[in-house]
């Protein structure tokens, strides 16, 4: 597997402000995220969560929080209890006028290669363009 980070974009019809807490408060995150049992936006914040294929197995994510740039950039490492490799996300947020556009850079899938297909960049590509396309966009910008 070649060591291109994945990257998704999208913009949201609100502002910063909005996405951030979306990403950082954990009674948002479980709203369209993961149920996290705890989480603070703080460097060397340790978190984990369960997920994976709605079919498939679940997976124990086990992440720490690398970089905290308040209201802007938030990253963390990423990797799976039991299984080789680890990685890395970062969530940016950019001002676009009254609306936000959110970049999430997830680097190091190279490692988990060995893993299996529910591992493969395309299944992590999938994942994130659900989370910020669907399930991020319908949280923040509900239709009536």
């Amino acid at each position: 597997m070649e060591k291109k980070p994945l990257i998704v974009e999208s913009i949201y019809d609100v502002p910063t402000e909005k996405v951030w807490n979306a990403l950082t408060d954990n009674s948002e995150i479980k709203k369209w995220y993961f149920q996290l049992q705890d989480f603070k936006p703080k460097v060397g914040f340790k978190f984990d969560f369960l997920g994976g294929p709605d079919e498939g197995p679940q997976f124990l994510h086990l992440c720490e929080i690398t970089q905290i740039e308040e209201g802007k950039k938030i990253a963390y490492t990423w990797k799976y209890d039991n299984y080789p490799g680890n990685s890395e996300i970062t969530w940016e947020l950019f001002e676009a006028g009254d609306k936000t556009r959110l970049t999430l850079t997830h680097i190091g899938l190279e490692s988990f290669a060995e893993n299996g297909k529910d591992f493969s960049k395309e299944s992590f590509k999938g994942g994130w363009n659900y989370f910020l396309n669907d399930a991020l966009k319908k949280y923040l910008e509900p239709v009536d």
